[in-house]
């Protein structure tokens, strides 16, 4: 069975795709980001929760407060992005279910009324969320960095609230000079997929 995506766009998402470590000087404008959010917004996620927050990191107050987060390897390409986005987990996204998820709005109270659920189901979801947005800027021709080099808590307290939990940290631009480290090695087939 062949795939329906012409070779060029399973080229720009998938097997081209790599973590850009340099960008150029080019912005990342605002239209850019929201054209990335409105085709990524329709991603499945469990009960349409939707738990993903952006934080765009633009001014450069923003950005000195982000470097000094950042693991030692990452706060150059960090400091020199053309946008961050700080990715996280709303912990208290069960409040617009019953807008997202009108079929059964009762979702709310009955599985997520307790914080610890929350939790773990928030992770799980905004993390396929991250995985989208990084796919979409892909979409969008441009290039992502996404990092988990950082210190969650203090990123959490500089920029967040109790109330979300950073997932990632993605620089995104056009690639610049020598952005690709060389490609790594993937599994086969036979040794992710088993059948039973």
């Amino acid at each position: 069975m062949s795939l329906v995506l012409d070779p060029a766009t399973q080229d720009l998402l998938f097997r081209e795709a790599r973590t850009a470590n340099t960008f150029t000087d080019e912005p990342v404008t605002d239209e850019q980001v929201q054209a990335i959010y409105d085709l990524v917004k329709y991603g499945p996620t469990a009960f349409n929760q939707t738990p993903l927050r952006i934080t765009l990191v633009r001014s450069p107050e923003a950005r000195e407060r982000l470097v000094r987060h950042m693991a030692e390897g990452n706060q150059a390409k960090t400091a020199a992005a053309p946008l961050v986005a700080i990715l996280s987990a709303d912990i208290e996204f069960h409040e617009e279910l019953p807008h997202l998820f009108p079929a059964f709005p009762q979702a709310k109270d009955v599985f997520f009324a307790e914080r610890p659920a929350r939790e773990n189901a928030a992770a799980f979801n905004a993390a396929l969320q991250a995985a989208y947005f990084i796919v979409g800027v892909r979409a969008a021709g441009l290039a992502a960095g996404p990092m988990t080099g950082f210190d969650f808590e203090g990123v959490r307290k500089e920029f967040l609230d109790d109330d979300h939990t950073p997932l990632m940290v993605v620089n995104i631009g056009r690639p610049g000079p020598d952005a690709w480290y060389p490609r790594s090695p993937r599994l086969a087939y036979d040794q992710v997929v088993t059948t039973v």
